[in-house]
C-alpha cells in the first residue's frame, strides 16, 4: 500500500474531492465562488453555527432563511424586539441560544461598530460564542487556520486514526490529530470539507469506505473496526418529570400566556401557566391556576424529552369571562397569537387542547 504523508497530502486529497461535492448551504459559499475571491458574509456564518449546535442542517435550512430575509445583517437582528426573535426561533430548541443570539448580535454592533471581529480571542468574548463556534467563523468566516471540531470531525478523526478511547474522554486527541492535518491553505474550505465527508460518506452507520478520498490510509477501514467508531461511554438513563398547564381561553378568543423567566429551560419564550416541573410519583396536584376557573382535565398528556430529563405534562383548560383578571400572565388577543411562536413542549399542549 503507498504511504501517506497525513499533514500534507490528506488536506490536499480532501480539497480536491471537496471541490467537486461540495454541499450547498444557504449560509455557504462554494469553492468556486471562494477561489474568485467571493468572501462569505461573517454574520450569516455565525447565524449558521449557532443554529447548528445540537441541530441537524434539514432542520436548520428553513429558520436560516426566515432570519436572513427577516434580519439581513447583524445591525438589524441588534435592533429587532426580544419577543420577534423569539417566535422566529420557536421548535428550533435549546433557547439559551436564541438569548445569546440577541446578546451577541448587540455587543457586536455596540463592541464593533457592526462587524464580526476578524480576531479569534475577540470572538470568544462575545455573548454565546464558545470554542467551537469562534474557530468556526474564524477558519469559514475569515481563512484562518483553526480547528472546527464538530461531531463529524470527531468521527472522521477516530476512524482515520483508528481511535477506541470512547468520547468525550477522545476529545482532546480528536482535537491533537485534527490540528495537525488542518492547512494554512484554503483553511475555510478544509474545515467544511472534514464535515461534509463525515456527514456524507463517514456516516455513523454504514460508512461508504468505497468512495472515500481518504479511503487508503483509514486505519479502521484497514482494521475492520470503521463501523463500530467512534465509540461512547454509555450514557445514564433519562429521569422523567412531570408538571402541569392551564390553557385560559377568554370569551373573545384571547389567549392567557406568560413569558418564562430570561434564566432556565425555555427561557424568555412564551408559553402556557403552569407548575415547575419535578420528579413526584404520585397522583397529587401540581401548581396554582392563574385564573380563577372551572378547569377541566384533557385526556392524554404531553409527552417531550429534553437533554437531560423526560416531561410528562397535565394540561387543564378552562373558558374564562370577558372581566375576569388572571393571577400571573397575560391574555394576547386571538389576531396576535400564533401557535408557531410557541416552543415545541408549549405547542404540544396547545395541539392536544384542539382535539
Amino acid at each position: 500500500m503507498r504511504e501517506f504523508s497525513l499533514t500534507s497530502e490528506l488536506p490536499h486529497i480532501l480539497l480536491e474531492w471537496y471541490d467537486v461535492h461540495a454541499r450547498e448551504m444557504p449560509w455557504r459559499v462554494g469553492p468556486d465562488a471562494r477561489k474568485a475571491g467571493v468572501l462569505p458574509d461573517p454574520y450569516r456564518i455565525w447565524m449558521s453555527e449557532i443554529m447548528l449546535q445540537q441541530t441537524t442542517v434539514a432542520t436548520v435550512r428553513d429558520y436560516f432563511r426566515r432570519f436572513v430575509t427577516r434580519w439581513p445583517t447583524v445591525d438589524d437582528l441588534a435592533a429587532a424586539q426580544d419577543a420577534d426573535v423569539m417566535g422566529e426561533w420557536a421548535g428550533l430548541g435549546y433557547y439559551a441560544r436564541a438569548r445569546n443570539l440577541l446578546k451577541c448580535a448587540r455587543a457586536v454592533v455596540d463592541e464593533h461598530g457592526g462587524k464580526f471581529p476578524a480576531d479569534h480571542a475577540a470572538l470568544l468574548k462575545l455573548p454565546g460564542i464558545g470554542p467551537y463556534t469562534a474557530a468556526a467563523v474564524s477558519s469559514i468566516a475569515f481563512d484562518l487556520p483553526f480547528t472546527v471540531l464538530d461531531g463529524n470531525v470527531e468521527r472522521v478523526m477516530s476512524r482515520l486514526y483508528d481511535i477506541h478511547t470512547p468520547l468525550p474522554a477522545a476529545k482532546p486527541e480528536l482535537m491533537i490529530k485534527a490540528e495537525a492535518l488542518t492547512p494554512d491553505d484554503r483553511p475555510g474550505d478544509y474545515a467544511q470539507a472534514v464535515m461534509d465527508l463525515g456527514a456524507t460518506i463517514c456516516s455513523p452507520k454504514s460508512p461508504a469506505c468505497g468512495i472515500c478520498p481518504w479511503r487508503s490510509p483509514c486505519a479502521a477501514r484497514i482494521a475492520g473496526t470503521a463501523a463500530e467508531l467512534p465509540k461512547k461511554t454509555p450514557k445514564k438513563a433519562k429521569p422523567v418529570r412531570h408538571g402541569t398547564v392551564y390553557l385560559a381561553q377568554r370569551e373573545d378568543g384571547a389567549w392567557l400566556l406568560e413569558t418564562r423567566p430570561d434564566k432556565g429551560l425555555l427561557g424568555g419564550m412564551l408559553g402556557w401557566p403552569g407548575s415547575d416541573w419535578v420528579d413526584v410519583t404520585d397522583d397529587r396536584p401540581l401548581g396554582t391556576p392563574p385564573i380563577e376557573a372551572k378547569w377541566l382535565n384533557l385526556a392524554g398528556e404531553v409527552r417531550h424529552t429534553f437533554t437531560h430529563f423526560h416531561l410528562l405534562l397535565k394540561v387543564k383548560v378552562a373558558m374564562i369571562s370577558s372581566d375576569a383578571h388572571p393571577i400571573n400572565g397575560q391574555f394576547i388577543p386571538k389576531d396576535q397569537f400564533r401557535p408557531s411562536d410557541l416552543p415545541t413542549v408549549m405547542r404540544k399542549a396547545f395541539d392536544l387542547s384542539q382535539d
